[in-house]
């Protein structure tokens, strides 16, 4: 065990498989020479030879078009979108040929390649360093949407994505790419103690995807959240002194759907957390989920603590992320409705 960052997590997870599996290969902006702009990549080239941790051009299309041809013909590619605000011109790549592959061809070729993506705010990057783009995925069918709020969980996400046949959209929140994160400060805490999960095994480990996870037990009230926003809840819950069970989704498609019935029909109450903006976001989907299979059981209404419906703003970003005080009048409107 080693205690580690996310970075060094996920850094970690990419070694792992770089040595157990000769077919995966790691690639993109700057992630070979210098190890990736967060340094997710560091050392790795000079460990594994340009052959199988390269740079690539600035060009997202092609980023992804080649690792979906390395994929069909058996590799497991690793490429980085080196911010997800950038996945935009891949786009058409990721849903029109690595989602369909598998049903297209009627099962002879898949696309076992897992796309890397920093997201979300939290370093003063502005419009287009900040999104928190996951609905764009969740609704494609195909594709499997990984979100993970802490290094253990990130590193065992990550093997279990590069180790899984489906094509992998992993999202890397990087407000707590770099320590710890106790949902109040603007900036990591560090050193990160007292948590569990900040042990990271150094050798190889899945987390199963599709499996969210109970990080807070309680009864009053449900907590749904993921990435970054999992401490933001922990946050609200402990200022309110509400007993809200918090659940971190880690996989955000496909869905952990008993784990999350289980709890809101035993506490009868609901709310979900995410950093995206609110209309479509993934929240509309959960809330929906929720009110078809707990509806006799909700003793109040389902309530969405989001980002604004809003070009991601630069000069107001704490005030744009759900904070504790956001999180926390969402709690309190829960329980005593």
């Amino acid at each position: 065990m080693a205690t580690m960052t996310m970075i060094q997590a996920i850094r970690s997870a990419l070694d792992v498989m770089l040595r157990r599996d000769d077919n995966v290969v790691v690639f993109g902006e700057d992630v070979g020479y210098f190890g990736g702009v967060f340094r997710c990549t560091d050392g790795l080239q000079a460990k594994y030879g340009a052959a199988r941790v390269f740079d690539t051009p600035i060009a997202e299309g092609g980023i992804v078009g080649i690792a979906i041809g390395m994929a069909a013909y058996g590799l497991r590619p690793v490429p980085e979108i080196q911010f997800a605000d950038y996945f935009y011109p891949a786009y058409d790549q990721i849903v029109s040929e690595a989602a369909r592959l598998r049903y297209r061809s009627a099962g002879d070729f898949a696309a076992p390649l897992t796309i890397r993506m920093p997201c979300g705010g939290g370093i003063y990057g502005g419009q287009t360093h900040s999104q928190s783009p996951e609905a764009l995925f969740t609704h494609v069918c195909g594709l499997r949407t990984v979100m993970p709020s802490n290094p253990y969980d990130a590193k065992g996400l990550l093997i279990a994505s590069i180790e899984c046949d489906d094509p992998v959209i992993f999202l890397e929140p990087k407000r707590i790419y770099n320590g710890p994160f106790d949902g109040h400060h603007e900036r990591p805490v560090v050193p990160w103690t007292g948590h569990p999960l900040a042990e990271v095994p150094e050798g190889h480990y899945r987390v199963p995807l599709e499996s969210a996870a109970v990080v807070r037990p309680g009864s009053a009230v449900t907590v749904l959240a993921y990435g970054t926003m999992v401490w933001v809840a922990e946050a609200a819950a402990q200022e309110t002194g509400v007993d809200a069970e918090i659940i971190d989704l880690r996989s955000i498609w496909p869905l952990d759907l008993p784990v999350i019935v289980e709890s809101v029909q035993k506490t009868g109450r609901c709310v979900i957390v995410h950093e995206a903006t609110r209309t479509s976001g993934f929240g509309a989907e959960l809330a929906a989920l929720v009110q078809e299979h707990c509806f006799y059981h909700l003793e109040a209404p389902i309530e969405r603590v989001t980002g604004w419906d809003t070009p991601y703003p630069h000069a107001q970003e704490w005030a744009y992320f759900p904070g504790p005080a956001r999180v926390g009048a969402a709690l309190q409107r829960a329980v005593e409705t």
